[in-house]
């Protein structure tokens, strides 16, 4: 039984139900878990956690590749099991803990977790726990649909526990390049010219001796939430369409782009969907994850590959992923986060990155991860990766949100994660402000003609006005540059009752 998945004979004497392997956790442990946006994450183990914890107190530090599926953040975070969480999540009940400072976060770039436990600037991995389609009989574990940071937790944790889930089909295996760097200071060159190179294999090595316990699952991963387009996101796509088609032309780039790179989330999904009907041929993709708009792509025949560190489908494109697998395996690639999103890799490729803002202001700075300022939302994830090291950097948002009540383009940020040295163009569903080698005097008008709503231009074209007369390389009037925030805290409305 499950020789097929087992390959290693040795190690059917680890096999173990989830509450048995439980048992090797302890209080203070750090735990890397796989899973990626969703996608590739361990479901047993979580839930045997949370059944201990009932038992006694277990109080971990969770390091991960981004956001869990099947509530299991939520419900560790509820059970007490979450003390420390990085560097990713979207969890509701997770984030209330967080913003109540009851789980201490730590919001990082996606391709800085693995270097950083590499070096030793964070505590090393205690267990690994890692969902695998298999295990080959020299000890390589074959992921599911996400490699993360995987590939690191196993080279570095004292101990490995594998989940094998029976309903990720075998014919996944194949699917990985696992590659991953040496340590510094004596690192070589990450051997990727193209997109499509792999440079590494393609499962994950480890000694069968760390393997302390094998748990048999059958569960699917959970579905994205991606929201499908509507007329606002359709219309930021054909912004940005037009956008690429004006570089086409004046000769920054053939018909084919560079490789392109999308966030998660509704928006940058909905925007790579426009793409289907554009006139874009042999696109790639060198993204953190794959959704349904990927695959609609490569259906299309205008994406030719794509590489990313997850996939992350709704449920008919999952089913219809695994139905077709043989079709796609040929033209996808998995890879481990910190080369997925490695600056340098990004930078040489020369990536389009496409990716969403909570908010932006007049100058281009742009708040990714924070409400209000203060309040987590998810976290920065792989933008910042893609943001500052890109070719293009692209940043999308709808105008307004709560029905107008809040406007996306503010006098100043409340939080700021990519500076406006970072940010090339804007795009709402009003127009795209391309503000390449302007300066912030110059930009702030443009993104307000461009991006604002209607109803809060005339207010953003006073606050320029007034902040003109204070000088500045950046001209602010600093006691009215967060009132907009102020207001809608104290009011539950943005809107301006004054001039500004």
């Amino acid at each position: 039984m499950y020789q097929d998945r087992i390959r290693h004979p040795a190690l059917m004497e680890k096999l173990m139900t989830a509450q048995q392997a439980a048992a090797l956790f302890r209080t203070g442990m750090t735990v890397g878990m796989s899973g990626f946006t969703r996608a590739g994450d361990a479901k047993a183990l979580p839930l045997a956690l949370v059944e201990r914890s009932r038992q006694e107190a277990l109080q971990l530090t969770l390091v991960t590749g981004a956001s869990l599926g099947n509530d299991s953040d939520g419900l560790m975070a509820n059970a007490g099991v979450v003390a420390r969480r990085m560097p990713f999540q979207s969890d509701a009940a997770l984030r209330r803990k967080i913003n109540s400072g009851e789980v201490m976060f730590i919001d990082q770039h996606l391709s800085e977790t693995a270097e950083q436990l590499r070096s030793g600037d964070l505590h090393g991995i205690d267990i690994a726990v890692v969902e695998a389609v298999a295990i080959t009989p020299e000890g390589g574990i074959v992921p599911t649909m996400s490699v993360g940071n995987s590939a690191s937790f196993v080279q570095q944790a004292r101990q490995v526990i594998v989940e094998i889930n029976l309903s990720a089909p075998l014919a996944l295996e194949g699917l990985h390049d696992i590659y991953l760097p040496a340590a510094r200071p004596h690192r070589g060159a990450i051997p990727m010219l193209t997109p499509w190179q792999r440079i590494g294999s393609t499962t994950i090595p480890v000694d069968p001796s760390r393997i302390a316990a094998i748990v048999i699952t059958d569960s699917p991963d959970s579905p994205s939430n991606a929201l499908p387009p509507d007329a606002e996101t359709d219309a930021i796509a054909r912004h940005v369409i037009a956008f690429l088609e004006g570089e086409v032309k004046a000769g920054r780039m053939g018909p084919e782009l560079l490789p392109l790179q999308a966030g998660i989330g509704t928006i940058a999904n909905a925007v790579l969907h426009g793409l289907v009907d554009s006139p874009f041929r042999n696109l790639t993709m060198y993204s953190e994850v794959l959704q349904d708009s990927a695959l609609e792509l490569l259906d299309s025949g205008q994406l030719a590959m794509a590489s990313a560190s997850s996939i992350t489908l709704s449920a008919p494109m999952h089913d219809k992923f695994i139905r077709e697998l043989e079709h796609y395996r040929q033209r996808v690639i998995l890879r481990p986060q910190e080369i997925s999103n490695h600056p340098e890799v990004v930078r040489r490729l020369g990536i389009i990155a496409l990716n969403t803002a909570l908010e932006f202001d007049i100058y281009g700075n742009v708040n990714s991860t924070h409400v209000g300022g203060t309040h987590m939302m998810n976290g920065i994830g792989g933008s910042g990766d893609f943001a500052r090291n890109g070719a293009l950097s692209i940043f999308v948002s709808k105008a307004a949100a709560k029905g107008g009540k809040i406007s996306s383009v503010v006098p100043m940020v409340s939080h700021v994660d990519h500076t406006e040295h970072d940010v090339d163009v804007l795009v709402t569903e009003w127009g795209l402000a391309d503000l390449r080698g302007l300066a912030p005097r110059e930009r702030a008008p443009l993104i307000i003609e461009r991006c604002a709503d209607p109803e809060y231009r005339p207010a953003l074209c006073a606050y320029v006005e007034q902040a003109l007369l204070r000088g500045g390389q950046t001209p602010h009037v600093l006691e009215q540059a967060l009132s907009w925030h102020t207001r809608y805290r104290e009011t539950g409305d943005m809107r301006p009752t004054t001039s500004i």
